[in-house]
């Protein structure tokens, strides 16, 4: 629980700059070219949970907001929590609507920071998963991988999280490094690597 605990940003506060998170789109054409990974269409929010009416109805208004997005083939947003206790909300589009995703996310972090909710805010991710180029520590040619770029809300920052097959919880740190240099002229990358934390099993991974 205690990386959970750092997400929540206790030093340093940075202003949080959500308008990075429109620099997706373009890391992802780029993600693609140079690694093979190509956009799921899944993304997620991570928040804390706040009990209370005022919270209760600051969801119903974010599932209103999404689940009405029925012009580009929108669907009920899912809302789930993790061990930690912690808040998913889970964004589905077609694979190719990066932009649109993007677009919901940007809207769920900006609906909870404006009401006041944006110290429960963590970190926002988009899913991709591998084509027939995917490069990790298996080799070129893999397909099948999942990736995530995760936004950390408190820092401002970008980092790529990609684990590995199997039950076990691995990453593939070799990966992640040669993604972070593919990314570098796109994103602004988290540069403390003890701030890349593993999202296991997070929604839209």
């Amino acid at each position: 629980m205690g990386w959970w605990d750092t997400l929540l940003g206790r030093s340093r506060p940075v202003r949080p700059d959500l308008d990075r998170l429109f620099a997706l789109p373009s890391a992802a054409v780029t993600l693609e070219a140079g690694a093979g990974f190509t956009p799921t269409g899944l993304g997620s929010v991570c928040f804390a949970s706040v009990e209370g009416g005022a919270f209760a109805g600051l969801r119903d208004e974010v599932r209103a907001l999404l689940d009405a997005d029925t012009g580009r083939g929108g669907v009920p947003v899912e809302f789930s929590r993790d061990a930690y206790g912690y808040t998913w909300l889970l964004a589905r589009h077609p694979p190719g609507g990066v932009t649109d995703l993007v677009g919901d996310l940007h809207a769920v972090n900006t609906l909870l920071q404006d009401a006041g909710f944006g110290p429960q805010l963590l970190c926002s991710l988009v899913g991709f998963r591998a084509g027939g180029d995917g490069v990790g520590e298996g080799g070129v040619g893999e397909g099948g991988r999942s990736l995530a770029l995760v936004y950390l809300y408190k820092r401002g920052t970008f980092y790529p999280f990609a684990p590995l097959p199997g039950p076990a919880e691995r990453r593939d740190n070799g990966l992640e490094l040669q993604v972070r240099a593919l990314l570098g002229d796109d994103l602004r990358v988290e540069e403390d690597l003890s701030r890349w934390f593993p999202v296991w099993g997070a929604p839209g991974l």
